[in-house]
């Protein structure tokens, strides 16, 4: 039972917290853009920006076709909670018990390490489309994860 308030400790209340993802905001001309607009598509608030160059265009476009791929981690979620939902409710020995809460929670554990990887991996290609068109373009997009925070600085 402690294993079970540790693995909902862990995984469970990061989720219902939610991701920090649709308050990122970038900065354009000294205006805060948001990056994640109402809109399904990640990064789509940059997008009037973007679009001007080719290349920066081809890493968001990859960036949102990448986070759209959400199958197989609702897959994996999805088998993982009824493995889980069969060990407790089985009237079996308590072995079965035993080995369909371990495979489920188990199975559960990988789909939270896959999603957040690929997650993170991904992020690289808004950064590229980012870095892209900041290369070759104005105004200039500051992005990054000290946008919007004060940053102390030591003379």
């Amino acid at each position: 039972m402690k294993f079970l308030v540790i693995l909902l400790n862990i995984f469970i209340i990061p989720l219902v917290q939610g991701d920090q993802t649709c308050s990122r905001t970038a900065v354009v001309n000294s205006q805060e853009v948001l990056v994640d607009s109402n809109s399904n598509l990640k990064g789509e608030g940059l997008r009037y920006l973007i679009d001007r160059d080719s290349i920066a265009k081809g890493h968001l476009d990859k960036y949102q076709k990448n986070s759209s791929r959400i199958w197989l981690t609702a897959g994996l979620g999805t088998a993982g909670t009824i493995l889980t939902v069969s060990g407790f409710m089985a009237n079996s020995n308590s072995q079965t018990k035993r080995n369909l809460i371990v495979s489920g929670l188990s199975l559960l554990l990988v789909n939270y390490l896959t999603a957040k990887t690929l997650e993170y991996t991904n992020e690289e290609n808004l950064n590229r489309s980012v870095d892209e068109y900041n290369r070759r373009n104005t105004p200039t997009i500051y992005f990054g994860p000290t946008i919007g925070v004060e940053v102390k600085k030591s003379f």
